[in-house]
């Protein structure tokens, strides 16, 4: 909610000597922002040593190293508290929660995490759970813990796999303390049925299904009764392949230890994607990154390889494996001026967006770079054309006196390798077992393309680099607004949050990242596993170690409560209905309903708005001064989280306006204006206001007044003692009388139980030596600056500069 502000108590003051008090009328916390934190009362025995910030207001300065700050930021509490996110865990000590399976036929979504199968309610995942335990036998137990495994709590069984058998059954399998299992479960043919149980008696062998070791990840897909997976099919966890088991078709895998084929992978997801209109030609892709085959290199290699779904294996060569599989080179990169390639290479996780032509899906895809130079993350986007092309060029063959990559060109043997047989090309053999020995021999020595895919637009959609968190997951969501249909990017991190971020084209080729919002969607920082998205009930579904969390797409009230705030948002899902910032529907036939995601112009959309929206009352604040003003420490409480790309403030003293530039004695802050060692001269209105895509608007105004201290007093005589004010009147008698309409709000502060907690806080500063004081706050204000650039929820540069006359 760029340019909405708040004034805030919260603020700690203290200085050596008895000086100003400060006093601000509350203000109702915003909308999605975190309220201010009560402080608990003690006494007060002397004037409280207070003194003036202008008001509190939530915003960002624009520039270079800020393009990509949230526009809104929500706490985890913050998310709660805006009713938009539901969180579950177990009350059992179970871990490691990854949504497997999402069932919008049945409304249930499926969780496989430590001893436990969980089903979830889609609409609310904490409505009526159904839970099987799964565990191992003590007997099993003990041997895994005999085999040296269990420093981690491996020797459990961690569910890691969830496919649909039919209607009315699940097929499950676990790690099963390092000795994989699998079984069926029966979920009833209706959701309403709440059936949810493990079959008796069907358990059996998940070799070849699920890796041993619960920290190797494995994917799969069953695919008309056969399960095809790609898993480390052994105790130590070196032997790494592409399997095919259960169903009609002899069971397959990739060659074993053939580095060409695989070496030491990590598997990260399975899709099916047709190639053509015949069955036939049908490919399953798989996606992972490994270590370059290369001796001597430990580069790690982001990959895409296909195998057939009807591929029988070789005759007298690759019996029982792959004579189809092919692999080729993921490329996510930055292109630098010199040339130079800067490179994503390591794949964490992938989203298919399907569209109208199944064969043509678009890829998205989450890369990280962790080496010691160089770290970051990136989003790159491929077609299926890009992809296709790849695989029909050529195969990458080591030859020459350096015995190097390069493209094969000899004779390509018919039918040409990785063919599916009786597909469009191969009508007359019905089996890879019919393939000549030259083909198969051809595939088992070149399995690798020598060509790389490159992204669209050869360069990366979302990029980060320069801050503490990386991609980890990735979906997305097409959305349909008013001017046009947009691809909103939800993006999972390492540290427990989502960004939900569009991008925008712009003039020759370039593009307009924006990151709509920021969520925590976990009580403590931990790593977004999975994450499954729900356009149907619009809502996201989030896993990690800690637990599952269900969160709405859109939280459009959070932008704010006037026209131009919600234009400027420029969220696909929210528009302006005439009286809030709401749920944006492309049926609606509501002719006052504005937005503009292009360009966020609240100047043509808001015609007609902005008058009534920006009519901000006067703030009332007063100040007491004191020459005797010293150094002042200071500590804010509540944390801000709405971002304005430009901010100014100003003074006005008739008949003149003064910008206010910060100086040694006036600081910019995050909140709004600090001001040290106060003056007479401070008294005045004050106004911040906001200029963002060339529309300015008033954030906020304070009336402040400056008192004198003889004024204060003469105030307190007047009026009836109360416990937050009596020690303050000490040694001033006076009968009570009705205060001066005009200091009401400084009485009602001074009434307040948290003034007590504050002159705590500055008894405790007074005991320290004065010297030690003024120097930890040189020390704040010098290094303030460096700690802002470095930390991403507080991305601020404030540029310093005398006061001068506008």
């Amino acid at each position: 909610m760029a340019g909405k502000c708040a004034t805030i108590f919260g603020w700690q003051f203290h200085i050596n000597e008895i000086s100003p008090l400060m006093a601000l009328k509350k203000a109702k916390p915003l909308k999605g922002l975190k309220a201010p934190v009560p402080l608990k009362s003690v006494g007060m025995d002397r004037l409280l040593p207070t003194w003036l910030l202008v008001v509190s207001l939530w915003y960002s300065n624009a520039s270079a190293h800020q393009q990509n700050a949230p526009r809104v930021y929500l706490s985890f509490k913050e998310l709660q508290h805006s009713n938009t996110a539901r969180h579950y865990t177990l009350l059992q000590n179970t871990t490691n929660y990854r949504i497997l399976l999402m069932d919008e036929d049945h409304d249930r979504m499926y969780v496989g995490t430590k001893d436990y199968i969980v089903s979830l309610d889609l609409h609310n995942i904490n409505r009526e759970p159904l839970l099987i335990h799964w565990s191992v036998s003590q007997q099993r137990r003990d041997e895994c813990v005999l085999s040296g495994k269990d420093q981690n709590g491996e020797c459990a069984n961690f569910i890691c796999l969830i496919e649909p058998w039919n209607r009315t059954h699940l097929y499950v399998c676990g790690s099963g303390a390092y000795h994989p299992i699998c079984t069926y479960v029966n979920r009833g043919r209706k959701a309403e049925d709440y059936i949810f149980h493990l079959e008796p008696g069907k358990v059996e062998s998940g070799k070849g299904k699920c890796s041993y070791d619960p920290k190797l990840d494995s994917v799969s897909s069953l695919i008309n009764g056969e399960l095809y997976a790609g898993v480390y099919i052994d105790f130590m966890g070196t032997d790494a392949a592409i399997f095919r088991t259960m169903g009609k078709q002899t069971a397959m895998r990739t060659d074993q230890y053939n580095s060409r084929w695989l070496n030491d992978p990590a598997f990260v997801h399975a899709q099916l994607i047709p190639d053509s209109g015949e069955r036939n030609d049908d490919k399953l892709y798989f996606f992972f990154r490994e270590k370059s085959s290369d001796s001597g290199s430990s580069a790690i290699h982001s990959r895409i390889g296909r195998i057939c779904l009807n591929d029988d294996g070789g005759h007298c060569c690759l019996v029982n494996k792959w004579s189809t599989f092919l692999k080729a080179r993921l490329i996510c990169s930055v292109p630098g001026p010199d040339g130079i390639e800067t490179h994503f290479d390591e794949l964490q996780d992938i989203f298919v967006q399907q569209t109208q032509d199944a064969k043509n899906p678009i890829i998205y895809a989450v890369f990280s770079a962790s080496g010691s130079v160089f770290k970051g993350s990136a989003v790159c986007v491929y077609s299926m054309t890009d992809i296709r092309t790849v695989f029909n060029g050529p195969f990458a063959h080591k030859e020459g006196p350096n015995y190097q990559w390069m493209p094969y060109t000899g004779k390509i043997p018919y039918p040409r390798p990785g063919t599916c047989p009786g597909g469009t090309f191969t009508p007359s053999m019905k089996s890879t077992k019919d393939y000549p020995d030259e083909v198969i021999n051809f595939m088992r020595n070149h399995p690798s393309m020598y060509n790389a895919i490159y992204p669209v637009h050869k360069r990366p959609l979302v990029v980060r680099t320069n801050v503490d968190y990386e991609f980890t997951t990735i979906t997305v969501d097409q959305v349909d607004a008013a001017d046009g249909r947009y691809e909103v990017l939800f993006l999972g991190t390492d540290r427990g949050t989502v960004q939900k971020v569009i991008v925008l084209p712009k003039d020759d080729m370039e593009t307009e990242e924006l990151i709509l919002e920021e969520v925590e969607v976990f009580k403590m920082p931990t790593e977004v596993k999975t994450m499954k998205i729900s356009s149907k009930r619009q809502q996201l579904y989030v896993g990690s170690t800690l637990g599952i969390t269900q969160v709405a797409l859109h939280r459009c009230d959070v932008y704010g409560e006037a026209c131009a705030d919600c234009c400027l948002a420029r969220d696909p899902y929210c528009a302006w209905d005439g009286k809030a910032c709401s749920r944006y529907l492309a049926s609606s036939k509501r002719r006052s309903r504005r937005q503009d995601v292009r360009h966020g112009n609240p100047i043509r959309q808001c015609r007609g708005y902005n008058s009534n929206d920006f009519q901000l009352l006067f703030r009332l604040g007063f100040c007491i001064f004191q020459q005797s003003t010293r150094d002042v420490m200071w500590r804010y409480i509540a944390t801000g989280i709405n971002k304005a790309p430009f901010t100014l403030w100003f003074l006005s003293l008739s008949p003149s306006v003064l910008q206010i530039k910060a100086d040694e004695r006036i600081l910019k802050t995050d909140q709004g204006l600090l001001l040290r060692s106060l003056q007479m001269t401070d008294a005045g209105v004050y106004q911040c206001t906001s200029t963002e895509n060339n529309f300015k608007h008033a954030l906020a105004r304070v009336h402040l007044r400056v008192l004198n201290n003889e004024t204060v007093h003469v105030v307190l005589s007047q009026v009836v003692p109360s416990p937050g004010v009596a020690n303050l009147q000490a040694g001033n008698p006076g009968t009570p009388r009705t205060p001066k309409p005009e200091y009401k709000d400084l009485l009602q502060l001074l009434s307040q139980p948290e003034m007590g907690l504050i002159n705590q806080y500055c008894e405790d500063y007074w005991q320290r030596p004065a010297n030690i004081l003024k120097e930890n706050l040189n020390k704040q204000l010098k290094v303030k600056p460096i700690r802002e650039q470095k930390k991403p929820r507080n991305r601020r540069n404030h540029h310093s500069a005398p006061l001068q006359q506008t």
